[in-house]
């Protein structure tokens, strides 16, 4: 033994270094404070060899495969019966709509309710247009249906709704040819205070087990499911009120004290929201692209009349440019005071609960597959929720009633050609901690996403033994499902700031510094918001903040030690504003 050469100086000097590195690496938050971030704390895979590694080894690996693949229809199904709707009378189309403001740039073309307006074909012929007042949707899928009225008019939601009855005649199966409007604060849901666990900042969440006013068979009830079901609340855990229309829920909720949550519409979500003891947890202004409206033709009338279909088109969006003007608009107000029997004063402000759809808008809703809130998707969606309800039967597809042909042929005419789309909202750089402190969160949506022990790689590859084989799979299987699920939701509320949260597992407490922990968590969150802007690239990437929480709040606190679970991202759904 003291044969063996004793360490030099210098040896020592280099284990003092490396000793008081690890120290202050250690507590370089006491020593260095940061103010709060921009952007995540990386850390990088250099780092994780130097350690023990963050989060111990789990041998629980994902095994459920979900797979998604879209195949269009080449075309909507071909009509062989006999027109059944009633016939033109003086080239006139009857036109169906509701109380909206969405319809204005329609009534300013066709300069008020009554035909008189000339209209033209693409060829140059004539056509006049009637506009039916038919307020109740399930009164205007009857005049449709028995073909009193050639149009119909509905929320891109609502019409799964009428599937069950269109398609037993292929006669009366919808054409939708154009979206004329996104909802852009018309509609909204009011929250008793009283009924929130905190009264300052009440969520969906806390609906949960309460009774809930809405009209039936309308936007509102659309609108109500995808909140829920985005906020982790199941329908079945809500007591549904219904009521004829929307007027009459806001006048039920504001009567009877027990009901803790309204579905309406505006005026009424607004002046509801001014009583001090209620809150309005959400409107259209934040999920701005969540209730679209549109307009369908039967199909027999778009087989005899396809020259009409396409004049409307045309016409609707010239009522859209018209409407740019302080003149256009002033005009439409009065138009629509007297069509819908309602001051002028309050006509001219509906127009802002209503974003029109330009062309670009148009073209990007129908036939762009990368837009998270277009048409398909929509469609979908509605579907999914009102299986939920058990509302609707088999699903028919959304390429069975969708027609782009028209918005499609317009693509190289101008002034369709040099359209963009208008309705992007600004995010500037914030920090997540001036989010949720200006902000009103609204829901969270729990996603999903199993992290291999000490990666933040979505697409991360296992190895595993199946029937005595080495078989290579994703360790997480579902990656881009969940993206998906995700990019919907951002795109739905898209005025409002989208918030990842990554968080890890404590398998390792005790053995490692939780600020590494909160590191590995953060980048899971920057690898989610990189991977939905690959995917969803028209996104606004200021709409995603990432922040990690490390092991700070397990999935389930009374099951801490799932790590697997814990190895998981939440998504924070935070009004820009509070609405109020």
């Amino acid at each position: 033994m003291s044969d063996r050469p004793r360490p030099k100086p210098f040896f020592y000097f280099v284990v003092t270094l490396v000793i008081c590195g690890l120290l202050a690496y250690g507590f370089r938050d006491t020593l260095f404070p940061t103010s709060s971030q921009t952007g995540p704390a990386m850390i990088t895979q250099d780092e994780l060899k130097d350690t023990k590694g963050i989060e111990a080894a789990d041998a629980n690996v994902p095994t459920t495969v979900k797979e998604y693949k879209f195949l269009p229809s080449d075309k909507l199904p071909p009509i062989t019966q006999t027109s059944a709707y009633e016939p033109m009378v003086n080239r006139t189309v009857k036109f169906a709509l509701n109380v909206w403001a969405g319809w204005a740039p329609i009534i300013l073309q066709n300069e008020g309710g009554l035909a008189g307006k000339q209209w033209t074909t693409p060829s140059g012929e004539p056509f006049q247009v009637e506009l039916v007042l038919i307020d109740n949707p399930v009164s205007m899928r009857d005049a449709y249906a028995s073909g009193k009225v050639h149009i119909g008019w509905a929320t891109l939601d609502m019409v799964p709704l009428f599937m069950d009855e269109f398609r037993k005649d292929e006669r009366i199966m919808p054409r939708i040819y154009q979206q004329v409007d996104f909802s852009n604060g018309g509609d909204g849901i009011v929250i008793r205070r009283s009924a929130a666990r905190d009264p300052r900042n009440p969520t969906v969440t806390d609906l949960r087990g309460k009774k809930v006013v809405l009209a039936q068979n309308s936007p509102s009830e659309y609108f109500l499911l995808n909140a829920l079901v985005n906020g982790g609340v199941q329908p079945a855990e809500v007591d549904f009120i219904y009521t004829e229309d929307a007027f009459q829920a806001a006048a039920a909720f504001n009567s009877d004290k027990s009901i803790a949550g309204c579905v309406s519409w505006a005026p009424d979500i607004y002046n509801l929201s001014e009583i001090e003891s209620n809150h309005l947890l959400v409107s259209t202004v934040t999920a701005n692209k969540l209730i679209a409206d549109v307009w369908f033709a039967r199909a027999d009338f778009a087989r005899d009349h396809p020259d009409i279909c396409e004049g409307l088109v045309r016409g609707i969006f010239e009522g859209m440019e018209a409407m740019k003007t302080e003149e256009g608009r002033r005009k439409a107000a009065s138009l629509m005071a007297g069509l819908y029997s309602i001051p002028e004063s309050e006509t001219y402000a509906m127009l802002g609960d209503a974003h029109s759809t330009n062309y670009a808008e148009n073209r990007d809703f129908f036939m762009n597959q990368n837009n998270p809130a277009n048409f398909e998707r929509t469609w979908n969606t509605a579907y999914l929720l009102y299986r939920k309800m058990n509302r609707i039967t088999q699903q028919v597809p959304f390429d069975q009633v969708m027609d782009f042909s028209i918005i499609q042929k317009l693509a190289n005419e101008e002034p369709y050609r040099s359209s963009r789309n208008e309705y992007q909202v600004n995010f500037a750089p914030r920090t997540v901690r001036s989010i949720q402190a200006e902000g009103s969160e609204i829901l969270t949506k729990v996603v999903t996403l199993h992290f291999f022990p000490n990666s933040w790689d979505l697409r991360r590859t296992v190895t595993v033994i199946e029937n005595g084989k080495e078989v290579v799979r994703p360790y997480e299987p579902n990656v881009d499902i969940v993206l998906e699920e995700v990019g919907k939701l951002a795109a739905q509320y898209g005025a409002a700031s989208i918030v990842v949260e990554g968080h890890g597992d404590g398998s390792m407490k005790g053995q490692v510094s939780p600020q590494l922990v909160k590191d590995l968590s953060s980048n899971r969150a920057a690898a989610v918001k990189t991977e939905l802007l690959n995917k969803f690239p028209d996104f606004n990437p200021n709409q995603f903040s990432t922040v990690g929480m490390g092991w700070d709040r397990p999935f389930d606190p009374d099951d801490p030690n799932n790590h697997a679970k814990n190895r998981r991202v939440e998504i924070k759904v935070i009004a820009l504003e509070s609405p109020e």
